[in-house]
C-alpha cells in the first residue's frame, strides 16, 4: 500500500496574541492613524495636486480653526459619547443594542413635543426643563425596555429587534412634525425661537457648555458604575457566561431588563440634550447616525468610559477633517465621507494585529534544524 503523504502545513495561519503590552498596543495604533492620514492625503493630493502640508493643515482647521469650531467639536464629542456610554452597559452584557439612534430620536421627541405644547402655557423654564429631563428618560427606557423583554422572555433577536425600532422612531417623528409644522412642508423650525421656553441657559455666555459639563459627570458615572458597582459586577458576568450567572444566583432575565432601562434613560438624556440644548427643534435626522458611530466607539474601547472620551475625540476630529478637506479642496462632499472611511478602515483593521498573529510556514530547513 502506498503510504499517505504528509500533510502540508498552510502557508499562513493565525494565533491569537498573549496580552499586548499596553505601550505596543498604543504604538500600533499611533501607526495605524498615521499610515491612513498617509493614504488620504495621498487619495486628495492625487484628486487636487495640493501639498500634503495643505491638506493636513485643512483638517486641523477644521477642528480648531476658531474658539467657535472649538466649541462644536466639544458638543459634538460629548453627544457621541454619551450615546456611546449608553449602548456600553448593554454591549458588556453581549446585549447588542443597534437601537441607540431610535432611543435617542424618541428621547428627544418627549422633549420637543413638552417644549411645542408646554411652552405656551405660562410654565416657567425651572418647571419645564425638569419635566422635558423626565419625559425624555422615560420615553428613552420605554423604546429601549421592549426588544429586551422580547429577548429576556422569548429569546428573540435583539440586534434585527432594536435595528428595525430605528425606523419606526423616524416615522413617528416624520407623523409628529407633518401634524405640528404650520407651513405643511413637513419641516419643524426652532420652537420658542422668541421665549426660549425649554431651552438649556448659556453659560459663561456660550452655548453647549452645559451639554459638555453634564456628559463629563455621565462619564465618571458610568466609569464606576460599570467597574464597582454589584450591577455593573452582574452587568459582566452575565455577559461571560449566561449559565455561570444563573448558577451563582443571579437573575438573568432581571438584568437584561434593567440594564437596557439603563441604556434607554442614557439614549433619552442624550436626546434631552439635543433638544434643550443644542439644536431646540426635532427632526429624524437630529442624530445624525451618532448612534451606530457610538458603537463603534465603545467597542474600541473596549467597554471602557474613560478611553471613550479619547475615542470619541478621535472620531469626531477625523470627520470634521475630513470635511474641512472636502471644502477647502473644493471637493464633492462625498469625498470627506470616504477619507473618514479610509481612516476608520485602518483604526478598526489595526485591532486585528493587536489580538491575533500571522504565522508563515517554516521552510523546509527551518523544519529539519
Amino acid at each position: 500500500m502506498m503510504e499517505a503523504k504528509p500533510k502540508k502545513e498552510p502557508l499562513i495561519h493565525i494565533t491569537k496574541r498573549d496580552v499586548m503590552p499596553l505601550w505596543k498596543a498604543i504604538l500600533v495604533r499611533v501607526i495605524a492613524i498615521a499610515i491612513a492620514l498617509a493614504v488620504s492625503a495621498g487619495l486628495v493630493v492625487i484628486l487636487t495636486q495640493k501639498n500634503p502640508l495643505e491638506i493636513f493643515s485643512a483638517m486641523f482647521n477644521g477642528s480648531f480653526g476658531t474658539p467657535r469650531k472649538i466649541l462644536n467639536m466639544l458638543q459634538d464629542v460629548a453627544m457621541l459619547l454619551c450615546i456611546a456610554l449608553a449602548v456600553t452597559p448593554a454591549f458588556r452584557m453581549k446585549f447588542w443594542n443597534i437601537g441607540a439612534e431610535g432611543q435617542v430620536l424618541m428621547g428627544a421627541l418627549a422633549s420637543a413635543a413638552l417644549m411645542y405644547f408646554l411652552g405656551g402655557s405660562g410654565l416657567p423654564n425651572g418647571v419645564l426643563i425638569p419635566m422635558m429631563f423626565i419625559g425624555s428618560l422615560a420615553v428613552g427606557m420605554i423604546w429601549a425596555v421592549i426588544p429586551a423583554i422580547f429577548k429576556a422572555i422569548w429569546n428573540t433577536n435583539e440586534t434585527l429587534f432594536t435595528l428595525m425600532m430605528n425606523y419606526v422612531a423616524m416615522q413617528i417623528i416624520q407623523i409628529c412634525i407633518a401634524s405640528w409644522a404650520t407651513s405643511g412642508s413637513g419641516v419643524m423650525g426652532v420652537i420658542n425661537l422668541n421665549t426660549k421656553l425649554g431651552w438649556l441657559p448659556d453659560l459663561f455666555g456660550q452655548k453647549y457648555i452645559l451639554n459638555i459639563i453634564f456628559v463629563a459627570l455621565l462619564t465618571v458615572f458610568v466609569f464606576i458604575y460599570m467597574k464597582y458597582s454589584k450591577q455593573g459586577y452582574e452587568i459582566a458576568v452575565v455577559g461571560e457566561s449566561e449559565n455561570t450567572a444563573r448558577y451563582i444566583g443571579i437573575n438573568v432575565k432581571k438584568v437584561i431588563i434593567r440594564t437596557m432601562l439603563i441604556s434607554g434613560a442614557m439614549c433619552g438624556f442624550a436626546g434631552f440634550l439635543l433638544v434643550s440644548g443644542a439644536s431646540h427643534t426635532i427632526t429624524k435626522d437630529l442624530a445624525g447616525g451618532m448612534g451606530f458611530t457610538a458603537i463603534m466607539v465603545s467597542w474600541l474601547a473596549k467597554f471602557n468610559p474613560a478611553i471613550m472620551v479619547g475615542t470619541s475625540f478621535l472620531l469626531v476630529f477625523l470627520d470634521k477633517g475630513a470635511s474641512s478637506i472636502a471644502m477647502e479642496c473644493r471637493l464633492n462632499e462625498s469625498v470627506g465621507e470616504i477619507i473618514t472611511g479610509i481612516i476608520i478602515f485602518f483604526i478598526i483593521g489595526c485591532e486585528f494585529f493587536i489580538r491575533y498573529k500571522i504565522n508563515f510556514r517554516s521552510s523546509g530547513k527551518e523544519a529539519a534544524k
